[in-house]
């Protein structure tokens, strides 16, 4: 096994491991790509200030995330085709979450269904939901969510319509993928992602295919989803949603203060700041800029949460510093499923955690919850 020593190192070896157009599907947003790089590059533009002759010890990175205990405020982001990355890539990740004490959140668009995520796992994982014209569907989702005890739901605003990503287009992305000449040459090349596959029963969208009538294979499968992102979605139908879900509700997608203050209004218990990853509207700002205007708005009124370009504990901190009370990794976790599946998942946590914890060290503090934007340097970060 080689040296791991940071998140880059899971990303090298996930893009040997994972067939291109799957690998390609993480890394990777819309268009130009420009707000996807921006994510990342905005945070290495924040300088930290270092702190010299301060008690190191007794240190801890433990919080809260919308009342649940968390080693650190991470969360593993609701990502699709994560089962794609890995075999079972799901119950792996959900598996590797739970060891390290951090939630677990699903994705509508999974692999693996949510009964299998609760068949493989004790602590309550969160659940993401995209809502679909089939408002039947949409209920029977949330009962099953309900059924197996999840600890929140995740709604996803920014998905109305889907972003156009280039390199899925010319990768013919599908799942299972297309037998062309080039897949298949591809696939050749991949040995082990091929074994695991065939050892799987779990290789179509299992919270959709034999829950939608109709759908019971990939063909039926594509026809079914191309229809169904709903573009009339709006705040009357997170209402809806938040009655029948009855539990934790946190609104992913929110960038504008307006938006922000309406999340306040609909009495979600927290926001995600986010933009899809890069992968919605390209131009649109990094997450972490967008974030101070954000807590300057709603942050006493709402728990703030924020996604998109964490590769370190260092981004964490730096997202923590700038008032977000939790943070999600979804790329990051995905190069180290793919690279080593849930010890590469494990990897990626502790080495998050080990760049949190020191950085905070270095910073003057031993308790992230005295941590505030006096560790940032000034000049070098984004203000409201």
């Amino acid at each position: 096994m080689p040296v791991i020593t940071s998140i880059e190192d899971l990303r090298v070896l996930a893009q040997k491991r994972v067939p291109r157009m799957f690998y390609d599907y993480a890394d990777s947003g819309s268009w130009t790509e420009s707000t996807y790089r921006a994510n990342e590059s905005d945070f290495q533009k924040i300088k930290l200030r270092q702190r010299v002759a301060v008690n190191m010890e007794n240190r801890s990175t433990a919080t809260q995330m919308v009342g649940v205990d968390v080693k650190m405020p991470v969360a593993i982001a609701p990502t699709g085709l994560t089962g794609m990355q890995h075999a079972d890539g799901e119950i792996l990740a959900a598996r590797a979450a739970e060891a390290f004490g951090v939630p677990f959140t699903l994705s509508t668009m999974s692999i693996c269904s949510i009964e299998d995520i609760a068949a493989h796992t004790k602590a309550p994982f969160w659940f993401q939901l995209y809502v679909m014209r089939d408002r039947g569907f949409i209920e029977r989702l949330i009962d099953r969510a309900k059924a197996a005890r999840c600890g929140a739901l995740v709604l996803t605003l920014d998905l109305q319509i889907l972003g156009q990503r280039h390199k899925d287009l010319k990768n013919g992305l599908s799942a299972p993928p297309k037998p062309t000449l080039s897949t298949m040459l591809n696939l050749m090349t991949k040995p082990r992602w091929c074994l695991g596959m065939l050892g799987t029963k779990r290789r179509q969208f299992g919270n959709i295919v034999g829950h939608v009538s109709g759908v019971g294979d990939m063909g039926s499968l594509a026809e079914w989803t191309a229809k169904q992102f709903d573009p009339q979605l709006n705040w009357g139908d997170v209402e809806w949603i938040k009655k029948r879900w009855g539990g934790k509700l946190i609104l992913k997608g929110i960038q504008d203060v307006e938006d922000a203050r309406l999340a306040v209004d609909s009495g979600a218990d927290a926001l995600i700041v986010s933009n899809h990853g890069g992968r919605q509207l390209d131009g649109a700002e990094s997450s972490i800029h967008a974030l101070p205007r954000i807590i300057e708005a709603v942050g006493s009124q709402i728990e703030v949460h924020m996604d998109g370009g964490i590769r370190s504990g260092q981004d964490v901190l730096k997202a923590w510093a700038l008032g977000a009370k939790g943070t999600y990794i979804g790329r990051a976790f995905l190069y180290g499923l793919g690279a080593m599946g849930q010890p590469g998942v494990a990897k990626a946590l502790e080495i998050i955690h080990k760049e949190l914890d020191l950085t905070m060290a270095f910073s003057g503090h031993t308790q992230l919850k005295n941590v505030t934007r006096e560790i940032l340097l000034p000049g070098t970060y984004p203000t409201a």
